[in-house]
């Protein structure tokens, strides 16, 4: 029931004008219904709301449903939507990731792989780091960019937790000189990682920016120095 008053709800919110012009920006296949962000969380707050899971495996398929079945990019929002909601957080564990790694593979572009992968896989390593560790550093090697773009940022809201260990090894991985390291969206992440650790551990960051000097992009240097004094 939840999937159909999605997709309905969305379709009666739109706006096909708006809707071109954001697929024309995101460059994206799927087309949109023309929501704007406080007008699709308006639309979900209280359907979430309504119709809540009891069984986690209900949850999942929702998910899945919402995902696989979306004719518009909004449906991938709501499928996230639904994973980040408060009433699930106990069931955002390791047993998780396949799905995640799933909306990685298949959604391949940064507006979903960012958000899946700071709040969702990041909750996820922050919470059971001897299970997930070796993920991410699997991920960081793995033949799919964007899923190695994700074990770069999976740590963006760890701050002072953040296992700078593992954070060397995923950045290392995909340094200029390694197969997906000349590819913008690896490179800005790169340095996007670095830019927001550099907000808790400023020393850590000049250390390896100095260190690995010879292997960094232009574009990863100047994000990860952005608050650097």
């Amino acid at each position: 029931m939840l999937v159909a008053a999605v997709r309905a709800d969305l379709a009666a919110a739109g706006d096909p004008a708006r809707a071109a012009r954001q697929q024309a920006y995101m460059k994206s296949d799927l087309p949109y219904r023309g929501l704007t962000s406080p007008q699709l969380k308006a639309v979900l707050r209280p359907l979430l709301a309504e119709h809540r899971f009891t069984e986690r495996e209900d949850w999942e398929a929702a998910v899945r449903e919402l995902w696989d079945g979306a004719t518009h990019r909004e449906e991938w929002y709501a499928a996230i939507a639904l994973l980040r909601h408060p009433a699930y957080r106990p069931w955002v564990d390791p047993r998780l990731l396949p799905l995640l790694e799933h909306l990685l593979r298949t959604g391949a572009w940064w507006d979903v792989v960012d958000e899946v992968s700071a709040h969702l896989v990041g909750q996820v390593l922050l919470e059971h780091r001897s299970d997930v560790t070796g993920v991410m550093d699997d991920w960081s090697v793995d033949e799919h960019m964007w899923v190695r773009r994700s074990a770069m940022l999976s740590q963006l809201r760890h701050k002072q937790q953040t296992d700078t260990d593992l954070l060397r090894r995923v950045l290392d991985a995909n340094l200029d000189d390694t197969a997906y390291g000349h590819e913008f969206f690896i490179r800005k992440a790169l340095g996007w990682a670095l830019r927001e650790h550099a907000k808790t551990d400023p020393a850590w960051v000049r250390d390896y920016l100095r260190t690995h000097a010879d292997r960094l992009s232009g574009l990863s240097r100047r994000e990860a120095s952005k608050h650097l004094a």
